[in-house]
């Protein structure tokens, strides 16, 4: 009976679940896009979802631009991998490992928070902890250009990067490190992968992902955008599959669970 989704790749997770892994992005996949971003949580559905596809396929993760130690605290699902600040922190043994990389840029993210905070009204300062600093301008859209022009020359006078993200910039240290690293290091010893993002910073997991599939290291793979009216034009033209927000990508995930759990062992 053919799948009454797009994302006949999956039938590779089906066939050999143990040798699949289910990666997946945070705010805007998981969690509705909300204007505080503490406020921000897991979509029910999403997360309960989530949680049915461990044990079921051999590795589930969350990679996001959140603190490693947030994410574990919002979704709290045992036997989830959480790779956190876009791979610069994840939780190991039920501690948060930073890596050690960050220390010398702590001083230069502090300094810009303070900055932001005295030079920005209206901009909604998040400090990730000592690792990087978000910006955000969505309570007042039109602040946008003023933003980003501000953050690129501040990102250059502390000798840190910039991120754009959906009405946000992130400046963070300027390491070899993004979504696709991370995709890379968990996928190692996988015949098939899925990535499942909305934004701009989840094209590197999609590249990683092709990067895999195209060097053998990996036999399938998916990638899936989760759309909204946001949606970087990139990111679904780089996608094999689309879903409608979180609510879409828990269906998808509920049907997935099904479909391993009723497949012949």
């Amino acid at each position: 009976m053919p799948r009454p989704t797009e994302l006949a790749p999956f039938a590779s997770f089906v066939d050999d679940p143990r040798r699949a892994a289910f990666l997946v992005d945070f705010d805007g996949s998981l969690a509705p896009i909300v204007d505080d971003p503490d406020a921000a949580r897991p979509l029910p559905a999403a997360r309960d979802a989530l949680g049915a596809l461990v044990g079921r396929v051999a590795r589930v993760g969350v990679v996001s631009g959140r603190p490693a130690g947030f994410l574990a605290a919002a979704l709290a699902l045992d036997g989830v991998t959480y790779v956190g600040h876009y791979g610069l922190e994840r939780v190991e043994a039920g501690r948060v490992v930073t890596d050690p990389r960050v220390a010398p840029f702590v001083a230069a993210v502090a300094e810009v928070a303070a900055a932001a905070d005295r030079e920005l009204p209206g901009v909604r300062v998040e400090r990730k902890g000592a690792v990087s600093v978000a910006l955000h301008w969505r309570a007042n859209p039109g602040l946008g250009e003023q933003v980003g022009a501000w953050a690129g020359a501040a990102a250059a006078a502390a000798g840190l990067e910039l991120h754009p993200g959906r009405m946000v910039v992130e400046l963070r240290p300027p390491l070899p490190v993004d979504k696709g690293t991370v995709v890379e290091q968990l996928c190692d010893g996988m015949a098939a992968a899925c990535f499942a993002g909305d934004d701009a910073g989840d094209l590197a997991a999609f590249a990683a992902l092709d990067r895999l599939r195209a060097s053998g290291r990996l036999e399938h793979a998916v990638r899936i955008a989760v759309r909204s009216p946001e949606e970087p034009a990139a990111l679904v033209a780089a996608s094999d599959a689309q879903v409608d927000g979180p609510a879409g990508l828990a269906q998808e995930l509920r049907e997935l669970a099904g479909e391993i759990s009723s497949a012949p062992a």
